[in-house]
């Protein structure tokens, strides 16, 4: 019995152990994740393997936990081109020992959240593209060592606090724009010794605290002031390429500096708009000019003192001080020549700065993470280039052209599709996202402005064409415009219209047209370019019955990133559980090759991909297509007329589509040759001479 006791308390005490090792790496397991959903390009799949399902992390590539194995002290993904932002939730990983991010593409700000590490001992998120100020915060990392943020674009002035970094043995800052003074001093006027220590205990302040400071890089910044003495053991290359007030010619000219100031001002606590920062300059320097005038400083007469003139000189002073006079309107002329082209050249720059600015680079502030407050933001610099040659609609002009948005002619959980006309222009499908504006994100907008460039590169005649977006605040509106196609889905036509209406002959110049737009996709665009759900309402038809492939379902992907119900999106009570993987929509390849297989499948039989009562269409259609002598039940019904041999290759392709063995699939570039090398979409002579002949003509016409 004693024993047994023994037994079942070792085995609660187990379980009260494994339960919280459990909830403690779990909680690890959604910062890792959160890491990844703010990354939304991955061109290597580096993170292909970070599962949020995997309650263990340690497996994950970049990523080492300790001698345990119960805690990350470490991830390192260096030069892997990640683009995103890094998500603050990355300061939950307590145990955490080096952030090493080096050589990748990360946006936005460095995260306070950071702070909290106090475990940290490697900070290396050089050679990003960081941007705004670095956070006091940083100076809370106790256990730091090293500290990289060089090559990143980061601005504002050098929080002092990082002095309190007593274990900081590495600074580097270099190349960033960083502007102020360097935050070291002391009451003292002693110099350092070799390591960065005072003789004497002096009032330090700033840097000159960190006493194990060794080696650090401020240079090809826009630091101004003098080389603090305390500092004064590094080499001089580490401050070169600056603005300060040092004699060597590696510092920057002075006319970098000014302009530097003049764009990158920073006023306490508010950013001075650089189109009033210039106007404001321009009428300083504009000032300065009149003053000048006035007092011309290389020839103003010399203050006199009172004294007793001889009445015998007064003539010669007279004279003399005509000619003085006189001479004042060419320098006078020449001063106003120079000032006024310095001034016409920074009025130049002024304006092209500030229209490019302004116009360009437009910020959005967007929410992070709401809180009840409302009060969290994050400053967002949307790339304009990415969507510099997409239209961009107004909600008022689709409000008109929709008919004030009452013309709905599709629907889903995760977004609305309307019918109008453009004035003057062509019809259009639009598609509004249903999202509410507080589950959108920083990192949701820029996936989203991916994902309109994405489709905007689309330029074939069987790829849906996109005619711009909708993008804006009040309300909140996001919305893609599409080329209309007057005859509707693939899949109306198969299953709710008449089937007659496709003919064989039309059935199989879709197949060729889908084909096309598929080779397309896969092999001549760089990155390639898949269907997110490739199907029947997927692939639209115009008027003359040419199929267009319009991937309206990257909604989901977008929806996917909403993080207030991690991957769920919540609607009138419906959850939809939504793909949550970016990289994987330019790598379904064999994905788009199967569904390619299906969907001929459902064009020949005229049958649904799945069937309450019959299953799936491919484990019917199997008992068939390797029969040549039963093919023939594999037709739709409604069709009177088809050619075997056309049903032949259709079943061959079908077979290859639907390998077992994905590696064994062939390239849409080869389905497309075999396709069209072997289907003749000419009326044979045969059937124009049947009775139904001229009406199967003007149905494949």
């Amino acid at each position: 019995m004693r024993s047994y006791a023994s037994l079942q308390l070792l085995s609660v005490f187990s379980l009260l152990l494994f339960v919280t090792c459990d909830s403690f790496a779990r909680d690890e397991v959604w910062a890792l994740t959160a890491f990844k959903e703010a990354i939304y390009e991955d061109p290597h799949m580096v993170l292909s393997s970070w599962n949020a399902l995997d309650a263990d992390p340690c497996g994950w590539s970049g990523i080492s936990c300790s001698f345990a194995g119960d805690h990350v002290v470490k991830i390192n993904i260096t030069g892997y081109s990640l683009r995103g932002f890094l998500a603050p939730e990355l300061g939950q990983i307590k145990f955490l020992q080096q952030l090493i991010l080096h050589g990748n593409n990360l946006i936005g700000i460095i995260p306070k959240e950071l702070g909290m590490l106090k475990n940290l001992q490697v900070l290396d998120l050089g050679a990003n593209q960081l941007t705004g100020p670095i956070p006091p915060e940083i100076a809370n990392l106790i256990s730091v060592i090293k500290i990289n943020l060089q090559s990143n674009g980061l601005t504002g002035s050098l929080p002092p606090e990082l002095g309190n970094l007593k274990s900081l043995q590495e600074l580097r800052l270099d190349r960033n724009r960083l502007q102020g003074s360097v935050p070291a001093s002391s009451s003292s006027d002693f110099t350092s010794s070799a390591y960065g220590m005072y003789a004497s205990n002096t009032n330090l302040t700033g840097l000159c605290q960190a006493s194990e400071l060794k080696v650090a890089d401020f240079s090809y910044n826009f630091f101004t002031g003098s080389i603090p003495k305390c500092l004064g053991y590094l080499p001089s290359t580490s401050f070169q390429g600056n603005c300060l007030q040092n004699k060597d010619p590696r510092q920057r000219s002075s006319s970098l500096c000014g302009t530097y100031e003049m764009v990158f001002f920073q006023s306490s606590g508010s950013h001075c708009c650089i189109c009033e920062l210039y106007y404001c300059v321009s009428i300083c320097l504009w000032t300065l000019m009149f003053e000048m005038k006035s007092n011309p400083p290389d020839h103003a007469p010399p203050a006199r003192t009172p004294q007793t003139t001889n009445p015998k000189q007064q003539p010669a002073e007279d004279l003399s001080n005509q000619q003085r006079r006189a001479s004042k309107p060419a320098w006078l002329l020449a001063l106003e020549i120079v000032t006024g082209t310095m001034v016409g050249c920074l009025f130049l720059i002024a304006f092209i700065t500030a229209l490019q600015r302004c116009k360009d680079k437009s910020s959005l502030i967007i929410p992070w993470k709401k809180s009840s407050s409302q009060k969290d933001h994050v400053t967002v610099y949307i790339d304009s280039e990415m969507l510099k040659d997409v239209v961009r609609f107004s909600r008022m002009e689709l409000e008109v052209a929709c008919e004030d948005f009452s013309n709905i002619i599709g629907s889903s959980p995760d977004s609305l599709v309307y019918k109008g006309t453009v004035k003057g222009g062509p019809e259009i499908a639009v598609i509004s996202l249903c999202i509410k504006e507080e589950h959108w994100t920083g990192y949701l907008e820029l996936y989203f402005q991916r994902e309109v460039a994405d489709l905007a590169r689309l330029n074939n005649e069987n790829a849906g064409k996109l005619l711009g977006y909708c993008s804006e605040s009040t309300p909140f509106t996001r919305m893609l415009v599409f080329e209309y196609a007057s005859n509707g889905t693939l899949y109306e036509h198969l299953h709710y219209g008449e089937g007659c209406q496709l003919s064989w002959t039309r059935r199989m110049k879709i197949i060729m047209g889908i084909a096309r737009g598929l080779k397309y996709f896969h092999a001549e665009l760089d990155p390639p370019f898949t269907i997110s759900e490739l199907n029947s309402s997927s692939v639209y038809l115009t008027e003359d019955f040419s199929p267009k492939l319009v991937d309206f379902e990257s909604w989901k992907s977008i929806l996917a990133r909403s993080e207030k119900n991690s991957g769920s999106i919540g609607g009138q009570g419906a959850i939809c559980v939504l793909p949550n993987s970016l990289e994987g929509r330019h790598l379904d390849v064999q994905g788009n090759i199967y569904a390619f297989g299906v969907l001929l499948l459902e064009i020949i039989s005229g049958r649904p991909p799945h069937c309450k009562d019959k299953g799936r269409l491919v484990d019917w259609a199997k008992d068939f297509l390797e029969l040549p002598e039963a093919m023939a039940h594999v037709v739709d019904p409604e069709l009177k007329h088809f050619r075997f041999e056309d049903l032949n290759v259709i079943c061959e392709v079908v077979n290859l589509c639907i390998h077992p063995d994905p590696a064994k699939q062939p390239s849409m570039q080869e389905l497309s040759t075999i396709l069209e090398s072997r289907i003749d979409t000419t009326i044979p002579a045969d059937f124009k001479a049947s009775s139904l002949a001229w009406a199967e003509l003007a149905l494949s016409s």
